[in-house]
């Protein structure tokens, strides 16, 4: 099986013309290649070191990021529970005010003798105008169906007046009907 060369077009020139070269060459190449095989054992060793500085960096940004993740969602947490407690504290504290504020105005109303009395007039003639008003509308509701009754009242008697004048006309005209009957029966027999 045929195998492909290993070597590329560029490294077999550059073999080709070191080959054509004097021996003197030969000793600065190999003076630099000591020289390059320090520097890259310097330089795997700065790479290493690099490398050791960037993990140990990445690693603490990590160590950073997840206790700053951390914080936040216990501070999250803490805020909803600071939440949890606040919330019925200020609703007790409204009541409480609430309740203050109406037992001032209270004590405010009846905290002397002339101010009793002056609310318990107050109270009165707010009772009397009431009453007053409720008298009123009874008085218009009576005072209106008395008036519908009246009116039907008086509708009814004319109508019963009318049937009893009806009555009257027909009971003076029987006899004479009776007689008319009577003489057109005969006249038939």
């Amino acid at each position: 099986m045929p195998t492909a060369s290993t070597t590329s077009p560029r490294k077999a020139k550059a073999g080709a013309k070191s080959a054509a070269k004097p021996a003197a060459r030969k000793t600065a190449r190999s003076r630099r290649g000591a020289s390059a095989a320090r520097n890259s054992t310097a330089a795997k060793s700065r790479r290493a070191s690099t490398a050791r500085t960037r993990a140990l960096s990445e690693a603490q940004a990590s160590i950073r990021q997840a206790e700053t993740s951390t914080r936040e969602s216990a501070g999250v947490f803490g805020d909803y529970a600071e939440r949890a407690v606040l919330i019925p504290v200020g609703a007790a504290l409204i009541a409480r005010d609430r309740v203050f504020a109406s037992v001032n105005d209270t004590i405010s109303s009846y905290g002397s003798t002339s101010k009793a009395q002056a609310q318990l007039r107050r109270f009165e003639r707010r009772g009397v105008t009431a009453r007053n008003r409720v008298e009123r509308e009874v008085r218009k509701t009576r005072v209106r169906v008395e008036r519908e009754l009246r009116q039907r009242r008086r509708e009814i008697e004319k109508t019963v007046s009318e049937l009893e004048d009806r009555r009257d006309a027909v009971a003076k005209n029987v006899p004479e009907l009776a007689n008319r009957v009577q003489e057109r029966i005969l006249s038939l027999v």
